[in-house]
């Protein structure tokens, strides 16, 4: 049974690994658990090669916290200012001892009433809280949640970009690695 131990401890981003391995192997059992590590960079990337960075920094933390699991999976939010819009995105990296494998979300524009708070300083879920008038926000639907009346929630937002992520290991037989290692 292939167990994955996803960087965080986040109920939404664990649910999110777990779905994602079991719809892209449905006849293997897997378990997933999930263990506080840092990402390495800000509490709110805000370029995406920051996001990634931190998603690569938290699967590399898993690892070295429990060596043992089959897979270690990092998650992380950013944001990137485009031409004065705030989008917002994650990025998943998901390790394994042969292979990594990453994927994103799909991207959407914040509200300026967000994002001038994001600009500010404020992580995406506090600000989310603070202008929808939610509390932890972050661990149920999220700001895509909120601003799709539930359309696309959290967990499927993040469940995609872990399909993406995992498909290099669902086709074993290609090679998804450039030549130097890391991100």
């Amino acid at each position: 049974m292939p167990t994955i131990l996803v960087a965080s401890t986040n109920p939404v981003k664990i649910q999110a690994a777990l779905h994602g391995f079991q719809r892209m192997f449905p006849h293997e059992t897997c378990t997933a658990r999930g263990v506080a590590v840092p990402s390495g960079v800000s509490d709110q990337p805000m370029t995406s090669t920051e996001t990634l960075r931190g998603a690569f920094n938290r699967a590399q933390n898993a690892r070295h916290v429990d060596g043992n699991a089959d897979y270690w999976v990092g998650i992380e939010g950013g944001c990137e200012d485009i031409d004065g819009d705030l989008l917002c995105f994650a990025w998943v990296v998901v390790l394994s001892r042969e292979r990594t494998g990453k994927g994103q979300t799909a991207t959407f524009v914040l509200p300026q009433e967000v994002a001038q708070l994001v600009r500010q300083g404020v992580e995406l879920g506090e600000a989310d809280d603070r202008v929808f008038g939610r509390s932890n926000s972050k661990q149920s639907n999220g700001a895509i949640g909120l601003l799709s009346g539930d359309v696309v929630d959290r967990l499927g937002y993040y469940e995609h970009a872990m399909i993406m992520a995992l498909v290099p290991f669902k086709n074993p037989h290609l090679n998804f690695e450039k030549r130097e290692q890391g991100v």
